[in-house]
């Protein structure tokens, strides 16, 4: 291959050397403003991209009004195509079809006849076999476009022209939202209630300078088409409106249905927005052949008109709240519609704006319309008048016209000169056919020039005021807010709000079925599970030489926790536990627990509540249960022992006062913020001991006294506590008159 450059061939005219970097950066910065003006970005006061601007009119144009009749989608993409959109007809029809699906847009502008597709995801017919026509809503955007409201540009052509923007007589940014990808920026808005929309702006002309907080009372979020339900937490909202820039988290409308013999079945009704139904399904469906839901059994789709969605769960005891919590995890039942309020402002800007100011610039558009349309008016009534006056003219001076007509050579220039007419009202009066020159004629046409006297007047008035000019704008926004309220089906609210549950989906926890039990642990540490609620354990029986340590009362889904004397704790599931016949199973077969340990306290789970631990030598501390639960064979050490010392006690650590008693019964009363709050450790000095060591300890209530139990089950209450009262590590004094033999304040963990 030859090494010689190129050239170009002589006859190629003057060859003009171009910087490659320079050039780069002029096309693509006028590629990247051609995408964000004319294609990717909506104008915030009609809320339309050019193509949807130029599928609307054309389609007025070509008389589609909502009144009239359908007409070939073809047609329709066709005259756009030819007249005002240089772009393809697959990309014109695509969008055109969505703006007839009812469930994409909350408002739809086209009215569609024939397959425009749903929401599986399945195509639209191709154009010749569908037809349209512009909805009531199309034609509000519309409204007035023929009185000089707007200003018309030149086609892509320059043979005819399109209206640079509409008149807009409906919030249509906000109502029906918007999305699109320019470069280097995205817009992407949901849609909104028009009630909602129309009470915020009304607001906002007799307060222009409310606050979003304000506003947002009466636009509360976005109103999908599809519905669903908006999660999103009302401060997330309010920053989104502020800022122009958020999200909302929308989850699937959902029901539990009845099947009978205690079983369920979960209807989903109404899905997020711009979710597809078969593609959520089909997602569905592979996570359940992957068991990735073990919650649930199946999924079948027997959806009509209306969506139907049936979640089988896996059992009747599978909670239906968790198994929807667990799917709005894993799928698109929740997804997050964003919020990126990124439109053209003033037509020519591309900037985030916020609630308010997109609201505003609707009504400063409303309020250039409104001017326009009455100058266009006025203009028209003063050519009107003008001709009418020199109709008046003609009637009063009747046989000296009829002469002049009949016999001057130049009739107009003479009419002029004699009457001193204007042009206008000389060819108005030549242009006038002979049957209106009866006497009712005339009589009609002063009553005509004395209406539009008075509308000149009003409209002269109307432009003079700028108040005035509010209240008609106050006015038409309230039309519309009662023509599209929501007591009208289209109107109505769809989206609803609430919060998400708060709960942790624990999938092994969800599949136990929940029934009452008693858990039987005995003083050798025998374990074993005995349905229901047992009131007399008189009748269990144990193995020789052993009894009775803890009954407690407990469900199968619940944590048992139980605390030995090397200060470990160790997590057992209820279900898990040996069944109530024979004697059980010893304990230490399922947890790690040496010989020389034993047993302190076995007791039920319950998240949230504090615990205070403590060892024979006096030495403790306050702990979080929650930090307790290890669901392993080695357990959690928690309360460090030397021997020979050893956990002695666990005791719930709510109220506001510590009792402790030692083995030489003496007592000491303190209170509870004296001892510290630790995950781990020793702890700190509860009682002093000259002999032996701690007995019982009991955290209290102050205002409600000290209680405990005797061996007969009696309760006793000391509310006079001053003479025990004192601070942590003291000696105590002697227990009050009728404390227990046992030196026990009796079962803490007692149900």
């Amino acid at each position: 291959m030859s090494d010689k450059p190129i050239l170009p061939p002589d006859d190629g005219g003057p060859v003009e050397p171009v910087d490659l970097k320079q050039a780069l950066e002029e096309r693509y910065l006028a590629y990247a403003l051609s995408t964000i003006m004319h294609r990717a970005l909506p104008d915030v006061r009609d809320g339309l991209k050019p193509v949807h601007r130029r599928l609307l009119y054309a389609m007025r144009q070509l008389k589609l009004d909502p009144e009239g009749g359908f007409k070939k989608c073809a047609k329709i993409v066709g005259e756009v195509m030819g007249q005002y959109h240089p772009h393809g007809d697959q990309a014109i029809y695509d969008a055109l079809v969505r703006l007839a699906q009812d469930f994409a847009v909350r408002y739809p502008l086209v009215d569609g006849q024939g397959n425009f597709g749903n929401i599986d995801g399945d195509n639209a017919a191709a154009m010749r076999y569908t037809e349209a026509k512009l909805t009531e809503v199309a034609a509000a955007l519309l409204e007035a476009i023929d009185q000089d409201t707007v200003d018309f540009r030149p086609t892509y052509d320059g043979e005819d022209e399109e209206p640079a923007v509409l008149p807009a007589n409906f919030p249509n940014l906000l109502a029906n939202g918007a999305s699109g990808i320019a470069v280097g920026m995205a817009t992407s808005i949901p849609p909104h209630n028009v009630e909602e929309l129309c009470s915020a702006v009304l607001h906002l002309i007799k307060f222009p300078s409310a606050t979003i907080e304000k506003l947002v009372e009466f636009v509360p979020g976005p109103d999908f088409p599809t519905g669903g339900i908006v999660v999103e937490p009302r401060d997330a909202i309010i920053e989104a409106y502020k800022s122009g820039r958020g999200g909302f988290r929308v989850r699937a409308r959902w029901h539990k249905e009845d099947t009978g013999r205690g079983g369920y079945q979960i209807i989903v009704t109404e899905i997020p927005y711009q979710v597809q139904k078969s593609r959520l399904i089909e997602k569905i469906a592979e996570l359940l052949q992957a068991k990735r839901v073990p919650l649930l059994g199946d999924v079948q789709d027997e959806s009509a008109e209306d969506i139907r969605l049936v979640l089988e769960p896996k059992s009747r005891s599978v909670d239906a709240v968790v198994l929807m919590e667990s799917l709005f995890k894993l799928t698109d039942l929740e997804s997050r519609t964003p919020f990126n309020m990124n439109v053209l402002s003033h037509g020519q800007v591309p900037n985030v704006l916020s609630l308010r100011d997109v609201l505003k610039e609707w009504l400063d558009h409303r309020k250039v319309v409104l001017i326009r349309r009455t100058n266009f008016r006025l203009g028209k009534i003063e050519h009107r008048l003008e001709v009418l006056d020199g109709y008046l003219i003609a009637y009063l001076n009747l046989d000296e016209v009829i002469r002049i007509i009949r016999f001057e050579d130049h009739p107009k220039q003479e009419l002029m000169r004699r009457f001193k007419l204007s042009e206008v009202q000389a060819n108005a009066i030549l242009d006038m056919r002979l049957r209106s020159l009866h006497k009712l004629q005339e009589i009609e046409i002063r009553g005509e020039h004395d209406r539009l006297t008075k509308e000149r007047k009003e409209l002269k008035a109307l432009l003079a005021s700028e108040k005035a000019q509010w209240e008609r704008i106050a006015d038409e926004v309230k039309a519309t807010r009662e023509r599209y309220g929501k007591t009208t089906e289209l109107g109505r609210r769809r989206s609803a709000f609430d919060e998400a549950p708060e709960i942790e989906v624990n999938l092994d926890h969800a599949l136990i079925e929940k029934e009452p039990i008693t858990v039987i642990l005995s003083e050798k540490g025998w374990i074993r599970a005995l349905r229901g609620h047992q009131e007399d354990l008189s009748k269990v029986q144990f193995k020789t030489g052993d009894k009775l340590k803890r009954a407690i009362r407990a469900s199968t889904t619940d944590k048992i926790l139980l605390f030995t004397t090397n200060g470990k704790f160790f997590t057992l599931g209820a279900d898990k536990l040996p069944g109530g016949r024979g004697h059980g199973e010893p304990v230490r077969l399922m947890i790690d627990l040496e010989e020389n340990h034993d047993i302190v306290e076995a007791f039920v789970h319950t998240p949230g509540r504090k615990l205070l631990v403590a060892s024979t030598a006096g030495n403790g501390f306050i702990t979080a249960e929650d930090d307790l639960v290890a669901m392993t064979r080695k357990g959690k050490q928690v309360l460090n022992v030397n021997e020979p010392d050893e956990a002695a006690l666990c005791t719930p650590g709510e109220g506001d006062m510590v009792a402790v008693v030692g083995e030489n019964r003496k007592l000491l009363v303190f209170a509870l913020g004296e001892i510290n709050e630790m995950t781990r450790g020793r702890g700190v000095r509860l009682q002093r001991y000259k002999d032996g060591g701690i007995a019982d300890a009991k955290v209290f209530a102050n205002a409600k006294g000290l209680t405990w139990r005797d061996a007969a089950g009696r309760t006793f209450t000391v509310t006079d506590l001053m003479e025990w009262l004192g601070t942590r590590a003291q000696a105590g004094r002697t227990v009050p008159k009728g404390f227990p033999r046992s030196t026990k304040f009796g079962n803490p963990f007692a149900q």
